[in-house]
């Protein structure tokens, strides 16, 4: 969620890979702000998928810095990889710059709307700010990914970061980043929500 425009290691628009695509669309959670090439969350999930005997393909559209509004404005570069799955990671810019919450819901909705009707199945992956934010703030903001959840019945990822915020070795020095070694538990969480929809 780094405020450093960073395109990370975002894979190419095109491709002539014939497996089924699930992109990971986001911010640096998914670009894989800060650790090392190779090293994201992504990166992580196909080595899990190839290990587990499923042939899927894993595209990499997080861009470092980016907001909602960002997301939305490049929505169709997502479109053209004809994704059947699409992890939706955005909102921690917004929450982290105090951007209006009504902004940040409307963005996700029209994301979640535009994917649905190209075919692609949706996961959402929630987020939630540090309490210096504000409680009530913070509340409404996390309310965003469940009321949207549960509107468009598509499943959420409680807390993308769950297993590795606030846990030394696996978060980098700016508390927001995972370091490689919670790049790969990041994974493991995203797969558990994940699985149900390669069915």
């Amino acid at each position: 969620m780094g405020l450093i425009e960073f395109a990370g290691a975002a894979q190419p628009s095109t491709h002539t890979d014939t497996r089924p695509v699930i992109v990971a669309f986001g911010d640096s959670l998914s670009a894989g702000y800060g650790a090392e090439p190779g090293k994201s969350f992504p990166d992580f999930l196909q080595n899990d998928l190839d290990a587990a005997g499923l042939k899927w393909l894993v595209l990499n559209e997080g861009v470092s810095g980016n907001t909602t509004t960002d997301g939305l404005d490049r929505i169709n570069q997502v479109l053209r990889h004809k994704p059947r799955i699409t992890i939706v990671e955005f909102g921690g810019n917004d929450g982290l710059r105090g951007l209006p919450l009504e902004t940040t819901r409307a963005n996700l909705e029209k994301m979640i709307q535009m994917l649905e009707s190209s075919g692609s199945k949706v996961l959402l992956a929630g987020m939630t700010l540090p309490p210096n934010y504000g409680g009530d703030y913070v509340t409404h903001f996390g309310q965003i990914y469940v009321d949207l959840a549960r509107k468009y019945n598509v499943p959420r990822i409680p807390f993308l970061l769950s297993e590795v915020a606030l846990r030394p070795g696996l978060m980098q020095q700016d508390g927001i980043h995972p370091t490689a070694q919670g790049n790969q538990i990041v994974a493991q969480t995203v797969m558990r929500y994940l699985k149900p929809l390669l069915r």
